[in-house]
């Protein structure tokens, strides 16, 4: 394929995505047949100079190859928790299901499951019958992702807000900081299969040949998370990743927060609601609001 415009250069780019974004055979290898049942030898041949050593199909296997490798990777390590829910087979279906329908677009592998919970949604069979889990687990791990690289804004100081009266007042909150309100305890399911991964690296590092465990006695099942109506926030602080569980009061105000309500309505809306009785709202409020300022959720409001 000769290339001599911008038109002729974006037509051998697609074909090179298209050919690079086909997911492979069931043995790993690139389909033998295009999109439309023709030869992809000669689909290959049409754009791919072959050389000493491999044909045109054998070099474009390569790159083929390499990219479902590497994203299918990619989404493994970044999906524990929903691997744990649906298991490890049909987890690597799933994700070469989603893939195929949702590529990557970006540079960066970062961005690689950003529509996932999407796709899930639009094929809720992958996660049958745990899809209700599945999507807060889905939400919980892409919130991570957010959390270890969204951008921090530089905090609000006290002095910034000291004459402002609550009533006036709004609040942003770091974009890295995800509010999250779920209906399984995924957060302690998450930890749990952590800490079961980890046991399974130490084992396969210290285990001599003869004395290596079965695979099914190393990497043991985790209990599923049990039904649970929880708060949680995902954020980051010193570089580090963690999860906070939040009272229903709490998250109310930060989401009010977000969404652009003032210090004072937020607060105000969220007691309201409360269904809570003798608690010294005052003392609380200050409490979170000191606890989420050293923390550094807090940054100058934009419209």
């Amino acid at each position: 394929m000769t290339v001599n415009s911008r038109p002729q250069l974006k037509e051998l780019q697609t074909l090179m995505a298209s050919a690079l974004f086909r997911p492979l055979t069931a043995e790993d290898r690139m389909q033998p047949r295009w999109i439309d049942g023709s030869s992809m030898t000669a689909v290959s041949d049409r754009f791919i100079k072959p050389n000493d050593r491999l044909s045109a199909f054998e070099r474009l296997e390569i790159y083929n190859r390499v990219y479902w490798f590497r994203v299918l990777d990619c989404l493994y390590d970044d999906y524990p928790g929903l691997r744990a829910i649906v298991g490890e087979k049909k987890f690597m279906e799933l994700a070469t299901a989603y893939l195929a329908k949702y590529p990557s677009v970006s540079f960066t592998l970062r961005n690689l499951g950003q529509r996932l919970e999407k796709f899930l949604r639009e094929k809720p069979e992958w996660i049958a019958p745990h899809k209700e889990m599945a999507l807060d687990m889905t939400h919980f791990e892409w919130a991570q992702v957010v959390a270890f690289d969204d951008a921090a804004l530089r905090p609000i100081t006290t002095d910034e807000i000291l004459d402002t009266p609550r009533s006036k007042l709004r609040l942003g909150l770091q974009p890295y900081l995800s509010l999250l309100e779920l209906n399984y305890v995924v957060d302690k399911f998450f930890i749990a299969v952590q800490k079961r991964d980890a046991d399974v690296l130490r084992d396969e590092a210290s285990n001599t040949f003869d004395s290596m465990p079965q695979a099914k006695e190393r990497r043991r099942k985790v209990r599923l998370p049990r039904r649970e109506h929880i708060h949680v926030a995902v954020h980051r602080y010193d570089n580090a990743l963690y999860y906070k569980r939040l009272e229903p009061e709490a998250f109310a105000i930060l989401r009010g927060l977000r969404r652009g309500a003032t210090v004072e309505k937020a607060c105000t809306n969220a007691i309201a609601k409360s269904a809570r009785k003798n608690v010294d709202w005052a003392a609380r409020i200050k409490e979170w609001f000191d606890d989420w300022s050293s923390l550094g959720w807090f940054c100058r409001f934009k419209k």
